[in-house]
């Protein structure tokens, strides 16, 4: 796909509507959604199954950044949303079609985060920001040429065409399953979220894909808010959890990892937002589900 397809992906959005139902005064006002549409021109992970030969894969760190688009000419949210990056920022890119990740280093997504959706880019925020480059969107050649190609485009050693803070997202290959664990260990034993992992030689497509696989020790998803459910006792007044529906349509209740300053304002319905999990039960309902952060629009 070259960059002017790309980038008429990125704009290609669904709508979404809502309908509110209440139900009950002082209670929980619901709200059923249409699922949110996959993203256009986006490849996006699917986990990793248990057991699974990793030889056929490269592999690199999962970087807990924003998912971000060079389309050619504008740099994207992977919703296709423009960035407000720095003119500099960007000055140097080409006319391939980049993807990569916003990042500042590990544990430092909500610095990251505030500084990247600002409406006027603050220049002193954007200096500590890096592009790290995974892939170049391209349905032409498989993942192994794909990565030489950004290679070539990123320079080598003390060359960087594209500034400085545009980097290579390192790419390694496991001999087997055992080796791949031991390098998830390390990666979170030092902060990081975990694994990415990309078939070697799989063609690029956009949406969900089994080529591009994400392996974490706590699996996370999204869901849509979908209703306030009331506190009790201690929390009497403030809100006690959160009715959440997943991309599925599935709807469970998320209380834990919620901090006071969200229990006094919750997300609102319609919100998006994180949570984390262990594992899912037989009928596909996240075990010991954790609130982490609210998905700003993108």
């Amino acid at each position: 796909m070259n960059h002017q397809a790309l980038r008429r992906s990125f704009l290609g959005r669904l709508g979404q509507g809502s309908v509110s139902l209440g139900l009950g005064s002082g209670f929980w006002q619901a709200a059923l959604a249409e699922p949110e549409p996959e993203p256009f021109g986006v490849q996006l992970a699917t986990s990793w199954p248990e057991q699974s030969d990793p030889a056929p894969y490269w592999v690199s760190e999962k970087l807990d950044g924003v998912r971000a688009l060079w389309d050619g000419k504008v740099l994207r949210f992977r919703s296709g949303r423009p960035i407000a990056a720095p003119p500099w920022f960007t000055a140097s890119w080409p006319a391939q079609a980049l993807d990569g990740e916003l990042w500042m280093g590990r544990r430092t997504f909500d610095r990251l985060s505030a500084a990247v959706r600002r409406a006027s880019p603050v220049d002193a925020e954007w200096r500590a920001v890096r592009y790290m480059v995974f892939d170049l969107p391209d349905s032409a050649f498989n993942f192994t040429d794909r990565l030489a190609h950004r290679d070539r485009l990123l320079g080598e050693g003390d060359v960087h065409p594209l500034g400085a803070w545009v980097q290579a997202v390192q790419q390694f290959r496991v001999s087997d399953a055992a080796q791949l664990k031991q390098h998830l260990r390390q990666v979170v034993a030092a902060g990081g979220e975990g694994l990415v992992l990309h078939r070697a030689d799989a063609l690029w497509h956009s949406g969900r894909s089994d080529a591009m696989r994400k392996l974490k020790t706590v699996q996370d998803e999204e869901a849509q808010v979908v209703g306030h459910v009331p506190g009790q006792g201690r929390l009497q007044g403030q809100l006690g959890a959160l009715l959440v529906q997943t991309p599925q349509g599935q709807r469970f209740a998320l209380g834990s990892g919620l901090r006071e300053a969200d229990r006094k304002k919750p997300p609102p319905v319609g919100a998006w937002v994180t949570y984390r999990y262990r594992d899912l039960t037989p009928s596909g309902l996240p075990r010991f589900a954790s609130f982490l952060r609210v998905r700003h629009p993108e």
